[in-house]
């Protein structure tokens, strides 16, 4: 049975303001509403590490929504956040210029681990799981970095990048796991998940 046939009469909401993530969405043949967060706070407990960050975040998210939206039994909800690790930190969204200067001057020339937590909302059920892809960065000038900060703007996005730009194509040298979990989605997996969860539901 198809995706397409599972969601029939079923409403697929996508909560997030991440334009990449909706665009990785749409590459499923669904259809789905788009419905970005707002005021939801990104802090995570001390002490947490790696996936479990990611994973705490997109349950964190999936609960803002349903505090702030009413819920239906024909209602599916995807919620997503996206982390860079690396030298045991997590590389957050950069505050400001200084900040993604920094990150980048880290990732250069490294390899750093890029987790996707996700949450699958459905019938007051969370499904929760998590994407792992390491990813080598080849070294970078520091006119390179400055060009990509300038022309990018890298402020919406975990450690200061994004695969499908035009770093992702001079920097990196090597991905293991998931491209499009890099990106900001496992679709694979959110396809194969959102499938059991509906055909068990």
């Amino acid at each position: 049975m198809t995706l397409q046939e599972l969601l029939l009469n079923k409403r697929l909401v996508l909560a997030s303001a991440s334009p990449r993530r909706q665009q990785l969405i749409q590459g499923l043949d669904v259809s789905f509403d788009v419905v970005k967060l707002a005021g939801h706070d990104e802090t995570f407990p001390a002490g947490l590490r790696q996936q479990e960050i990611a994973e705490y975040l997109a349950l964190s998210k999936a609960r803002h929504y349903l505090s702030h939206h009413p819920a239906s039994d024909d209602m599916v909800i995807i919620t997503a956040d996206t982390i860079v690790w690396f030298d045991n930190t997590v590389l957050n969204k950069p505050r400001n210029q200084q900040e993604a200067l920094e990150m980048l001057h880290k990732l250069s020339g490294n390899i750093h681990e890029v987790y996707t937590g996700v949450c699958l909302t459905y019938r007051n059920h969370h499904k929760i799981f998590s994407s792992l892809s390491k990813v080598e960065f080849a070294t970078l000038e520091d006119d390179e970095i400055d060009y990509y900060i300038a022309q990018y703007q890298p402020y919406d996005k975990a450690g200061s990048y994004g695969a499908q730009e035009w770093i992702g194509y001079v920097a990196i040298k090597r991905i293991e796991g998931s491209f499009f979990n890099v990106m900001g989605l496992p679709v694979r997996q959110v396809y194969a998940e959102l499938k059991e969860m509906l055909k068990n539901g």
